[in-house]
């Protein structure tokens, strides 16, 4: 069940954010990750890890979409509220965020399978943004459009072996603790 919830939330949180953006509401997305993320954190095995890689993985984002922003290979519909000098709006970090929250949970499978994430991440992390700009606007690639797809191929293909490493090194600890009571228990 925590799988189903988890996956829907997530995907939840990207149609909010996507299809308010491609109106021109930036705030939509960031509410709706409040919502999901403090559900998700209250009923978290690994709290202290969804934390963490909340925290990484917003980071990836700014890099990532701020330098598509800042090259010019990306035009956000709602580019504002953004970071200090521009770059990356808040809505767009709070996927990148929501997404985080799915490392423990629905995507924990790719945790020890880091060629697997490479491979979903250079190929899943363009198509949502394909998905986003042909369905709803929220975001376009310039021309030539194979800057932004190579681009976010790359940094998709690097960061969901990472943040899926992390996941596994962060949580490790809290599944060493619940296996071990396990075994104490009569």
């Amino acid at each position: 069940m925590r799988f189903w919830a988890n996956l829907i939330g997530y995907q939840l949180v990207w149609f909010c954010a996507v299809i308010a953006a491609g109106h021109g509401w930036a705030w939509p997305g960031p509410l709706a990750f409040a919502l999901f993320a403090g559900w998700q954190l209250a009923n978290s095995r690994h709290r202290a890890a969804d934390l963490q890689l909340i925290a990484t993985a917003v980071l990836l984002g700014v890099l990532l979409d701020g330098t598509l922003a800042l090259k010019g290979w990306c035009v956000y519909a709602t580019s504002a509220p953004a970071l200090p000098g521009g770059g990356a709006p808040i809505w767009i970090l709070t996927l990148w965020g929501s997404f985080a929250l799915t490392l423990n949970e629905s995507f924990r499978y790719l945790q020890n399978r880091p060629w697997l994430a490479a491979a979903l991440g250079a190929v899943g992390g363009p198509a949502a943004y394909f998905g986003a700009s042909r369905g709803w606007h929220a975001v376009t690639l310039t021309a030539p459009a194979w800057h932004g797809v190579a681009a976010l191929a790359v940094g998709w293909g690097v960061a969901m072996p990472l943040l899926a490493g992390l996941a596994r090194k962060w949580s490790r600890p809290m599944d060493d603790v619940n296996l071990n009571l396990q075994e104490l228990a009569p």
